[in-house]
């Protein structure tokens, strides 16, 4: 989807990201979650994907020390599978470097394929796995590591 732009997350986005959240997840995140990565957490980044001045996506990252845990990467489930996924990764790995970041990890569902290639695509690798991680139905998560280095490396 070409007309779609990624920009920095602000507070006044928290509305419609919690309905993105709401829309993607069996247990979300509340309004007042993420109100507090907003305004209180230093080390949260979130990256918002606009469609006409509505917000359709976003993904999170908590920098630690020198690496980032991915929180969170939803879509609207009316524009999943148009690479809009894709361009939240892209942006927050681009940041990541920039931000001399080692490397990136996530939990996913063992069940979620399409996310599992969405991450694979950009060098994520199967690190591990968590059992009974998700509350909702004690569905394990594997564990995905990505190291980041110069792109010349």
């Amino acid at each position: 989807m070409a007309d779609v732009t990624i920009r920095r997350m602000t507070w006044l986005d928290v509305e419609e990201v919690a309905k993105v959240e709401a829309a993607s997840f069996s247990i979300p995140w509340t309004k007042e979650a993420f109100m507090n990565e907003m305004l209180r957490n230093d080390q949260a980044v979130y990256f918002v994907a606009v469609h006409e001045k509505r917000v359709i996506g976003f993904v999170g990252v908590w920098k630690i020390v020198d690496e980032g845990h991915i929180t969170n990467i939803a879509v609207l489930p009316e524009y999943r599978g148009q690479g809009i996924g894709q361009k939240l990764l892209a942006q927050l790995v681009a940041y990541a470097r920039e931000k001399d970041l080692v490397g990136l990890t996530l939990e996913v569902r063992v069940s979620n394929v399409g996310a599992q290639k969405l991450y694979e695509q950009f060098g994520f690798q199967q690190a591990g796995r968590r059992k009974r991680y998700y509350q909702d139905n004690n569905e394990d998560a594997f564990i995905y590591w990505v190291k980041l280095g110069s792109e010349s490396e």
